[in-house]
């Protein structure tokens, strides 16, 4: 795509949520429509169409890639999200399509040849995926820190192994995607933050975030560059200003960050090539002791107005992917309306 379509977005003042699961979860046969392109298609196309984007977003399912890596190493599917390696694999495994993978896949198919909408893979980042395959992920990247060694440590050795792992799982379905008609992908690396990258170590050096984070995600960007589709940023985690550095040397059409961030700061950090997107605080939404609806009003406003200072391009929207929460859902579409509605 050519960028500019995303600064016109902006420069339009679009407002998005990532919606897509809210839709989902009004049909009550969702986990049937998860496995059927054709029906999750029209799923995201419903979410694109009453949230009033061209972007077609797919669900923030962030279990699909672990589901994919373990069945390839001969692991039970019922087994998957509890189990972490405790050692590398003494063979490549042999990737394959899950069932909600292909059905992913097929929707994008479908959205790609309606020519209305921009059709959005996804996918999790390679350090998140990681963190994901080990018990405790903490240990290991705190001893890299420290300047030991794969050698030294069983720990990093492992580490590193699944992170290669990990990443080669990711390319083979973001891959998928984009044969499948993705025009952009969002990757979600909320894990690269400081609840693995202690800031006292990252103040010495960004050696090893470059390692851990920076490298295999460049993987993921000479793809798709290659392959002429946008990518599209995503970490909602507690970021430190280094890490929003590096993220902007990924050169994302657009970057998404949590509601921590100060993105009219951030701004300043990122070129005005990349949009900046969200960052309301849409994880409390399902509460109103947590966030009025006037409090909504007051942040977009606030954000808006921010931005329109900061003179960056600049998309309001969820910090993250909208979470449909059981007897919730009139409290939270009534936000996500409040912020969609311009004045």
């Amino acid at each position: 795509m050519d960028r500019q379509f995303y600064l016109d977005l902006a420069g339009a003042g679009l407002r998005m949520p990532i919606g897509t699961h809210l839709v989902l979860h009004e049909h009550p046969d969702r986990e049937a429509i998860l496995r059927d392109g054709r029906r999750l298609a029209a799923v995201v196309r419903e979410a694109a169409l009453r949230f009033q984007t061209p972007l077609a977003i797919p669900l923030m399912d962030l279990t699909l890639e672990k589901a994919a890596l373990l069945k390839a190493a001969g692991i039970v599917e019922g087994e998957t999200e509890a189990y972490h390696f405790v050692e590398p694999l003494t063979s490549e495994p042999l990737f394959q399509l899950t069932p909600k993978m292909a059905a992913t896949c097929q929707a994008l198919g479908y959205l790609a040849g309606q020519n209305d909408l921009l059709p959005v893979g996804m996918t999790i980042g390679p350090f998140s995926l990681t963190t994901k395959l080990m018990s405790d992920p903490i240990t290991p990247v705190f001893l890299a820190g420290t300047g030991s060694t794969p050698s030294q440590e069983p720990e990093i050795n492992l580490l590193e192994h699944l992170l290669s792992l990990a990443t080669d799982m990711i390319l083979y379905y973001v891959e998928a995607q984009i044969e499948a008609g993705a025009k952009a992908l969002i990757v979600c690396e909320p894990a690269a933050s400081i609840a693995f990258f202690s800031p006292n170590q990252l103040a010495r050096s960004f050696g090893l975030f470059e390692r851990l984070v920076m490298e295999p995600n460049r993987r993921i960007k000479a793809l798709l560059a290659d392959r002429g589709v946008d990518l599209l940023f995503h970490d909602c985690g507690e970021l430190v200003e280094g890490m929003i550095r590096r993220f902007a040397t990924l050169d994302p059409a657009l970057l998404s960050l949590g509601s921590s961030r100060r993105l009219w700061e951030d701004a300043t950090l990122v070129p005005k090539s990349t949009v900046l997107y969200g960052n309301l605080p849409t994880k409390r939404f399902y509460s109103d002791a947590l966030l009025s609806l006037d409090e909504v009003r007051r942040l977009s406003s606030e954000l808006l107005e921010r931005m329109r200072g900061a003179q960056h391009p600049f998309i309001l929207g969820s910090e993250c992917d909208v979470l449909s929460v059981p007897g919730s859902e009139q409290t939270i579409n009534a936000k996500v309306e409040a912020f969609l509605q311009r004045n």
